[in-house]
């Protein structure tokens, strides 16, 4: 075997296999959210936890819990720029201050449309006394900004994306690192359509396939590129 045919031979054959292991790890990845989506509905089909410690949040992501304690109606926010069921609008973000700890956990108490009027909000008012809810909880996602946008200081204040820590120091309040979205069973919210959690099981199925397919094509390559230099 001369060294021209030698190095491509080598270089095919450990590609293929790198390919091979993507995909195989992406129906690991796979096999491991459906282990999540099966726990997480186990444990929503039964009753629904009281959480008393807020550290105990970050764990519970996905998962329906019960909170106490009372809404900060003086220190809102809008969250706009959002399509529900092809309607432009806001979500209405609400702090909570949970009862015997220090921290509040932001909820978002539900959807509202425009309505054609950007000038005037619907009344999010909600009363400061003490109340238990029921929530999914959900970690944050930061949305990407094409370009900085001027924040008020005056509450409600819109926003367009949700950075935690800013919000916190806005509304003077240390924020849990997760949100709850409000159970539309819950009284005191608006349009509330949440999305189950799915674990994106057919992306990384997806991604398996691509993976192997392009490991297919190589190895195609391969033999082609070996039938010919047998010929030579």
């Amino acid at each position: 075997m001369s060294l021209r045919f030698l190095l491509p031979s080598i270089l095919i054959t450990a590609t293929f296999a790198f390919l091979v292991s993507l995909g195989f790890w992406q129906l690991d990845r796979a096999d491991e959210k459906r282990g999540i989506e099966v726990s997480i509905k186990l444990a929503n089909t039964g009753s629904v936890e009281l959480i008393v410690e807020e550290g105990s949040l970050k764990n519970k992501e996905y998962y329906e819990v019960r909170l106490q304690g009372k809404y900060l109606s003086d220190k809102q926010f809008i969250y706009d720029n959002q399509i529900v069921n092809q309607v432009s609008g806001y979500y209405v973000l609400t702090p909570y201050a949970l009862e015997g700890q220090s921290k509040t956990i932001l909820i978002n108490r539900g959807f509202i449309p425009w309505n054609g009027r950007r000038d005037k909000l619907a009344d999010i008012d909600i009363g400061q006394d003490a109340r238990e809810i029921k929530v999914l909880i959900s970690k944050p996602i930061k949305r990407m900004e094409l370009k900085p946008t001027e924040i008020g200081i005056q509450f409600p204040i819109l926003i367009q994306s949700i950075d935690l820590q800013d919000m916190a120091s806005l509304a003077s309040v240390d924020f849990s690192s997760v949100i709850g979205l409000l159970d539309p069973s819950t009284s005191n919210g608006f349009v509330r359509k949440w999305e189950p959690y799915t674990g994106s099981i057919e992306k990384h199925i997806g991604y398996a396939v691509q993976w192997f397919l392009m490991a297919l094509v190589l190895a195609i390559i391969g033999i082609r590129i070996a039938i010919k230099q047998r010929k030579k």
